[in-house]
């Protein structure tokens, strides 16, 4: 069956296809206009291009896309910077087979050497298609200008403000301000960071003394992260600031203005000072805030407002508070928009001499300039063409000839950026083809619609027409001709049967095709089961006599309330009945009877009621007599009395029946009961029907027989008084958006030429509504729809009388695609050996690309830790519903090595996975306690309670969902007894309780296992080294003892951080040039030690060589005297030589062969350098920093580096640093600017932004 193809989409779609994208196409269908569509000539056509804005990892090769399709495929090209880009002379760059898409090798070049505007071009004989200009540019780090800090004195209660000023990078950096112990620092309302960075204080207390406030910039797309120099605070009691009304910091002023763009992100700020500290507030004097798209950060101080619209401009009105008053700001927003469609050209097929219209519909403010091209050349630049006619956004094509294809290019722009659209447009004549298959065989029932398939194509549009019995059909009254060729009977009647011919033409041939249509007569039950009294232990018998078309195999089925007989010997079915022998109370209920055959179906049902036997003579239960002699009076356009006299058994409810003779003959339908009282109804009837009324009796044994049917009555059509219902719409492509409703009966159709009106239009924006008119479908597809976007729809039934009520608009979503990107930040916290957390940044919303069904991580066990060989183990997948960033991993392998990747799954399917992370599971303990005792609790939702005790302490009271079975008791005392009571409760009580007891290991008896894993060391600076660890003993006095190698003194104890988990020191005060042993102990309260890790050597640097004596040095003073020693010898030489006459040419010599290493001491201003600590320009150890020239080396380069080696850091979720700096520091003689490619912990620093 086809849906109509109105003009306008067929020409936009095809333009010669008639078969159209309608959502009820079959298979075949499809896969022979696609084989057809495959030896038609086609322009190209752009397919994939990387961005507009495209910033590149200076450490890695160039990827710029451009793909293309046409017939023949097409050739490319490539433009830098309006110029051509001949990519064969350039060694560097490669562009891949049947493709234009460029790898450029960067290895041992400069990046910035292709940075610059690309813009791909692909040809072929019939056109040209151009890319959107791809601007490459690479990602930047710049360094911090060297600044020297003196501290800020500051009274109590005064307001103050730190000063961030991080470099410009490309992308701009993330801000955030931690201590020189890599704690982050608190914020809240009285300290806050603006969104420039800067760290405003409302008013600041004596605690806010302190010499380590550090402003750190982490450049993203890098993974480079620079540090600003300390800024030290003093605050001074002399002379405190009182108490005062707030007045703002920033902005400044009454009022101000910020501008915003569409669909963008805009942020409204207004920190305030005062004392007491004052509260922010926000309202919009113009109207209501946008709460479904608003959010509030940095508390409260910040206004965020996501995908802002047009309707966002206006005055928003911040308020600071306090005890002692307020103050306001205004902010004046003006919301402006870069160039968007409202309708893209879309692509054109026409046949010669044929129109053709190419519009390009877009909005913007300012309003966007519209220039068209030709085959990638500006029309105005081009050939004139007399059949061309470009105005404004439209470019009207008039009688078109063959060879004229071409692809027309629409660019629309305005001061915030631009659209660029292909549009081809593919003149083509092409004979008639038709897809329907030959000699389809088309089956319907009796007084049914029958659709007849002639799915053709050709250029110019074929012209269809119908034969049958070699006699031409016109479209009218029983057939319609619809405009995609199908051939529609309203009402098939058995005369209707035989062969039909459809011949498809234009001016270039014709075709034909042959099919039969087979109309067969219904399946009716011609006696149904009858409603029955049976006492129990007695036989039941219901009947189901059916009449079908012989040529269609029947199959009955009996159903018991509508479900399954039961599985009961006693249940019999035969060919037209069902036996039920020694009914029992449990067989009451409904029996049914359906008839099926492959096209259609019939049914009836009856009710069995099962009695007590009774010794007394039974009642003989009868029906009663039918009512007789129906009469028809008061007779109106929607209404008629209908009266009749009772047959035996008066009183006896009564059913009245009705027969549509005009959409379903032969089907009686229910429509009213009436009291047994009464012997007149007035029927509510619809028009456009022909109406046979009867009537039954019921009584507790059963039905009367029917009545004889009343004389037919027939209403006036009229518009439909409905609408279809079970409206949706429901994207099954990533390009389209599928509107389907609940067909009307024919009853409900009103009259002739029943249609539905489809419209739609997309959500929260401002365009008119499109719509399409279908008939006898219950779906309409639309084409060329956004990716997943909100879309209004309405189905309004229309008639040949007119048009059905208002439909209400109901909301749908286009198709899904798979989502574009992976989860970022990946980090895995290990719990224990057989638990892990797993941390991830969800995917942006826009990136899903679809309703979001959960994160689904994928992890497997690598090998064990024992074994070095691997020896990788069966994938695990864990999803995880809804927008989550964590998930729990259970049943790990103590000791191993696991890697995990994760992918964001939506409704078409999984996105890609995100880069491997690999973790470590520790060694697990043994220990007294059951596995009954073990397990985690996460959820608020406990029913399962368990009281814990010991011998001397209170009952402790736990609860437990009802789905765990296992739980983790920590911190409990050595060698005690302790008691478990366990019951299960619900709302309605507790149930009862069982008791086990158990006693933990003793003092001298512990875990077996190392308690210490993944120790390591780096050093910091001079005088200071870190050591980390992952701890997992019960014991709290843990100690990191060090001694100097070699030395019998004492080994010197620090107390650290006694809990599980991933831990760090910093040793402070060794001296530098000294080698130290290192180990981490565990003591008991005995201070005996328990646990003690390998020794660790660390050897710090010695002094630098401004702080070392080299005149105390030995060696220093014998290679002095040596040098001194020549020299003296060379002059008694040259003074012997003189005195002879000779001529030594020592200045000469010099001349002829200057050493281009010797420098002057001296600057250009004739100043010596001044001294530069090198601590100054420390990079963070591992930090990437981009291979070209935006790293001065007369800039500050300040970073968190430096200070050691070793593994990867990390921080905590409260921002403190775990683990180690790790790294190597390497700088080439030739290019001093280049930093190294050492692995970053910049992974770490990922948690506080």
């Amino acid at each position: 069956r086809q849906c109509v193809v109105v003009e306008q989409y067929r020409k936009c779609l095809l333009h010669l296809i008639l078969l159209s994208a309608c959502s009820l196409l079959f298979l075949p269908f499809d896969l022979m206009l696609a084989n057809v569509l495959l030896t038609l000539p086609q322009p190209p056509t752009i397919t994939h291009q990387s961005p507009k804005d495209f910033i590149i990892d200076p450490r890695e090769n160039i990827l710029i896309y451009c793909e293309a399709k046409g017939k023949p495929h097409p050739s490319f090209s490539w433009t830098r910077n309006g110029t051509h880009f001949d990519v064969e002379k350039d060694s560097k760059v490669l562009m891949k087979p049947s493709s234009g898409t460029l790898v450029i090798d960067i290895s041992g070049e400069k990046a910035e050497a292709y940075e610059g505007i690309y813009q791909c071009t692909a040809r072929n004989e019939h056109g040209t298609a151009v890319s959107n200009n791809i601007f490459i540019r690479q990602s930047r780090s710049p360094l911090w200008s060297k600044e020297r800090k003196e501290a800020i004195m500051v009274q109590v209660g005064v307001s103050l403000v730190l000063q961030c000023g991080p470099p410009a990078g490309l992308p701009p950096p993330i801000i955030f301000w931690m201590d020189n112990n890599f704690q982050r620092l608190p914020q809240n309302t009285r300290v806050s960071q603006a969104l420039n960075g800067d760290l405003y204080f409302s008013n600041v207390l004596l605690d806010d003394t302190r010499n380590d406030y550090i402003c750190y910039a982490r450049f993203p797309h890098t993974q480079t992260i620079q540090q600003k120099q300390p800024i030290t605070v003093k605050v001074l009691d002399s002379n405190p600031s009182g108490e005062r009304r707030p007045s703002f910091m920033a902005p400044l002023g009454r009022s101000s203005t910020q501008m915003a763009l569409r669909g963008g992100v805009l942020e409204l700020e207004c920190i305030a000072e005062g004392l007491p500290t004052p509260e922010v507030s926000w309202y919009k004097e113009s109207g209501d805030l946008p709460s479904s798209r608003m959010s509030f950060h940095n508390f409260q101080k910040t206004l965020k407002i996501a995908d802002v619209m047009e309707a966002d401009a206006g005055d928003y009105r911040c308020t600071a508070k306090n005890s002692l008053g307020s103050a306001h700001h205004t902010i004046k927003v003006n919301v402006k928009a870069a160039p968007f469609w409202i309708s893209a050209p879309r692509n054109l097929i026409l046949a010669p001499k044929e129109t053709g219209i190419l519009t390009c519909r877009v909005s913007g403010d300012p309003k966007p300039q519209i220039a068209w091209s030709v085959n990638g050349v500006p029309i105005k630049d081009s050939p004139k063409d007399t059949s061309r006619k470009v105005e404004d956004d439209t470019v009207i094509l008039s009688d078109v000839q063959t060879g004229s294809s071409a692809v027309y290019q629409c660019n629309a722009s305005n001061e915030f950026g631009y659209l660029l659209a292909n549009a081809f447009v593919n003149v083509l004549a092409e004979a008639p083809r038709v897809l329907t298959p030959p000699n389809n065989v088309y089956q319907v029932i009796t007084n049914n619609p029958a659709f007849l398939d002639c799915a053709s194509f050709g250029s110019p549009i074929p012209t269809i027409t119908w034969l049958v019995h070699l006699t031409s059909i016109l479209n009218r009254d029983p057939y319609v001709i619809h405009n995609n060729g199908t051939l529609e009977i309203n009402v098939a009647q058995s005369l209707n049967s035989g062969k039909y011919t459809c011949i498809a033409s234009n001016n270039l041939g014709t075709r034909e095709n042959h099919v039969y249509l087979e109309v067969k007569e219904p399946t009716r039950i011609l006696a149904q089961p009858e409603y029955m009294v049976v006492q129990r232990n007695r036989k039941a018998v219901f009947e189901c006599k059916v009449k079908h078309d012989p040529t269609l195999i029947p199959t009955m089925n009996w159903l018991k309330d509508n479900g399954e007989l039961p599985d009961d010997e006693r249940f019999l079915v035969d060919t037209d009945s069902l036996t039920i022998n020694e009914v029992t109370e449990e067989d009451e209920g409904t029996y049914t009877c359906v008839m099926n055959t492959t096209l259609d179906q019939d049914s009836a049902s009856a009710m069995l009621t099962v009695v007590e036997a009774t010794p007394t003579p039974a009642i003989v239960y009868e029906e009663p007599d039918p009512p007789t002699d129906l009469e028809l009076t008061d007779q109106r356009e929607r209404s008629v009395q209908l009266t009749w006299i009772p047959g035996d058994e008066h009183n006896s409810p009564t059913q009245i029946q009705y027969e549509d003779l005009l959409h379903q003959a032969g089907v009686w339908h229910n429509l009213t009961e009436e009291e047994g009282t009464k012997t007149t109804a007035h029927l509510d009837l619809s028009p456009y029907a022909y109406y046979s009324f009867r009537v039954l009796a019921v009584n507790h044994v059963g039905y009367s027989q029917p009545s004889q049917p009343s004389r037919q009555y027939r209403t006036n059509p009229a518009a439909p008084d409905v609408n279809p219902t079970d409206v949706h719409g429901v994207g099954t492509e990533h390009n389209n958006l599928v509107i389907s409703w609940k067909e009307l009966t024919g009853l409900q159709s009103n009259g002739p030429g029943l249609q539905y009106k489809v419209n739609w239009r997309q959500k929260d924006v401002e365009e008119d509504w499109l719509s399409e008119t279908v008939a006898n479908a219950s779906k309409y597809v639309v084409s060329g729809t956004p990716t997943f976007v909100p879309y209004e729809v309405k189905v309004q039934a229309v008639n040949d009388y007119g048009n059905g009520p208002a439909p209400e608009a109901v909301v749908g979503y286009s198709g899904e695609d798979v989502p574009m990107s992976a989860p970022e930040s990946v980090q895995v916290l290990v719990q224990n050996g057989t638990l892990a957390e797993v941390h991830w940044e969800p995917v942006l919303t826009s990136m899903v690309r679809g309703r979001l069904q959960g994160y689904k991580v994928s992890y497997w066990r690598e090998r064990s830790l024992h074994q070095a060989e691997a020896q990788q183990e069966e994938q695990q997948v864990l999803l995880f519903s809804g927008n989550r960033t964590d998930g729990r991993l259970p049943g790990l392998k103590p000791y191993s090595l696991y890697t995990l990747n994760i992918r964001v799954v939506n409704g078409k399917g999984e996105g890609p996975p995100s880069p491997n992370h690999n973790f470590e599971t520790p060694e697990g303990g043994e220990g007294p306690h059951s596995d009954s005792y073990c397990c985690w609790i996460d959820s608020l939702y406990m029913e399962t309670r368990c009281f814990i005790s010991n011998e001397l302490g209170p009952v402790e009271e736990m609860m437990f969902p009802a789905n765990e079975t296992t739980v983790i008791l920590a911190d409990l005392k050595y060698s005690t007894r302790y008691k478990f009571y366990f019951n299960a409760k619900t709302i309605k009580g507790s149930g009862p309780t069982i008791t086990e007891e158990a006693v933990t290991i003793m003092d001298e008896v512990r875990p077996i296992g190392p308690a210490f894993t993944n120790v390591n060391s780096s050093v910091v600076g001079e005088e200071g080294a870190v050591i980390s660890w992952e701890y997992f003993g019960p014991d709290k006095n843990v100690y990191v003892e060090y001694i100097v190698e070699n030395s019998k003194e004492d080994w010197t104890k620090e107390c650290v951080n006694g809990s599980s988990g991933s831990q760090t020191h910093l040793i402070k005060g060794l001296k530098p040039g000294t080698s130290y042993r290192v180990r981490l102990v565990v003591k008991d309260h005995s201070e005996a030690t328990i646990h003690s890790t390998e020794e660790l050597v660390i050897t710090l640097p010695a002094m630098k060589s401004d702080q070392v004596d080299l005149a105390t040095q030995g060696w220093f003073i014998g290679l002095m005297c040596a040098i001194a020693l020549l020299i003296l010898v060379l002059l008694i030489i040259c003074f012997i030589k003189r005195n002879k006459g000779g001529k030594y040419p020592v200045k000469e010599k010099e001349d002829a062969h200057q050493d281009p290493e010797i420098q002057p001491m001296k600057d250009d201003d004739g100043t010596f350098g001044e001294y530069s600590d090198t601590e100054d320009h420390k990079p963070l150890k591992g930090s990437r920093t981009p291979s070209n020239g935006t790293v001065k080396r007369d800039d500050s380069d300040d970073s968190l580096v430096d200070y050691g080696e070793g593994g990867d850091g990390q921080f905590n979720e409260d921002g403190s640093f775990i683990g180690q700096y790790s790294g190597k520091k390497e700088k080439d003689t030739h290019e001093g600017n280049e930093s190294s490619e050492a692995p970053s912990p910049v992974n770490a620093m990922n948690s506080f932004v």
